[in-house]
């Protein structure tokens, strides 16, 4: 049986994975961070085919241990905050340090197939390209730029620190899946900042939003990319930008305000003008004032025909983390 190690597998992301690659006759290694994580992760799979390792990103103690028996790593784990951090570094650091140990591991204990998940964020602020054009694979964003944030900036650089590593090791495999925005249901309430979009549009936190979009992808088609690419040969080599359809963050919440119109969700849309005069009073028009005026539309037609699976749509995704949040709503 196939063994995988799976990184930061407490994440939004890695949960479903791991349910995929579970339902999928794969035995897993699951890493987390602490025993709290270990025991969410736990109580979602009673019974399964699964170990935990202790790993940190920023630590190469037990990185070796991790990968004995391993046959496949799948690196999920990066930090992914709600508002910039005062020091980008905070992101930078681990997210590069952690792709470089845990390549270096794999490479040295024979495991030479790695699927990375990277993120839209490394593609769609390429400066070298018209700012309205829809990016490709091909493109890759320009972590010195000044509108690019810290956390673009981190799963920039933290991809480009793998595949230069697989440049020079040419014995590794490497597969990168690239989601814009994540959707969809949590398998808990351990999802993170993944949902935060929603749940700012449920709670009518925001009186208007920026006038940018977002590439959609829904995270059940996330975790099926990641495992259809391991025994994949065309997948080898490849960038896989994950994206059901883009939306205007304003698009995004008239959905919501036509599904649950008893709620107080904003349609408004800002004026450009105002953004850069609401940004430094608010962590979240902040983090979009450096999208404005630009397409954040990725290409993400490849990976159903590689990888043999449909999207399920944008919408269907953003209703589906609504209806996990009202159920569960405090």
């Amino acid at each position: 049986m196939t063994t995988v190690l799976v990184t930061g597998a407490s994440g939004f992301i890695a949960k479903h994975i791991v349910r995929e690659l579970l339902a999928s006759n794969y035995s897993v290694k699951a890493a987390v961070r602490s025993g709290t994580r270990q025991a969410q992760v736990e109580a979602l799979f009673p019974g399964a085919d699964l170990s935990f390792v202790s790993l940190d990103l920023l630590s190469d103690e037990g990185w070796a241990e991790a990968m004995a028996g391993v046959d496949v790593l799948l690196h999920t784990a990066s930090p992914f905050p709600v508002d910039e951090p005062k020091d980008p570094q905070e992101l930078i650091r681990p997210a590069v340090e952690g792709t470089q140990r845990a390549l270096v591991a794999a490479q040295a204990a024979g495991v030479h197939r790695v699927i990375l998940t990277s993120s839209c964020a490394a593609i769609y602020k390429d400066s070298a390209k018209p700012r309205m054009d829809v990016s490709t694979p091909a493109n890759w964003t320009d972590p010195t730029h000044p509108d690019t944030t810290a956390y673009e900036a981190s799963k920039t650089l933290a991809e480009r620190a793998a595949w230069q590593f697989v440049a020079e090791h040419p014995e590794m495999q490497l597969t990168t899946i690239n989601p814009g925005a994540v959707f969809g249901p949590p398998m808990d309430e351990h999802y993170g900042t993944s949902l935060a979009y929603v749940e700012r549009f449920l709670g009518g936190v925001d009186p208007a939003y920026p006038k940018s979009n977002l590439p959609i992808v829904d995270v059940r088609d996330v975790a099926r990319m990641h495992v259809a690419a391991i025994d994949s040969a065309v997948a080898i080599g490849k960038r896989y930008p994950a994206n059901a359809g883009e939306m205007m963050i304003t698009e995004a919440s008239t959905v919501l305000k036509n599904a649950y119109p008893q709620r107080k969700i904003t349609t408004r849309q800002l004026p450009n003008w105002l953004v850069k005069i609401v940004a430094p009073f608010n962590p979240a028009v902040r983090a979009l004032a450096g999208s404005i005026q630009r397409n954040l539309d990725v290409d993400g037609s490849d990976a159903p025909r590689d990888l043999g699976f449909t999207y399920i749509s944008s919408t269907d995704a953003i209703l589906a983390s609504a209806e996990y949040l009202i159920a569960n709503e405090r």
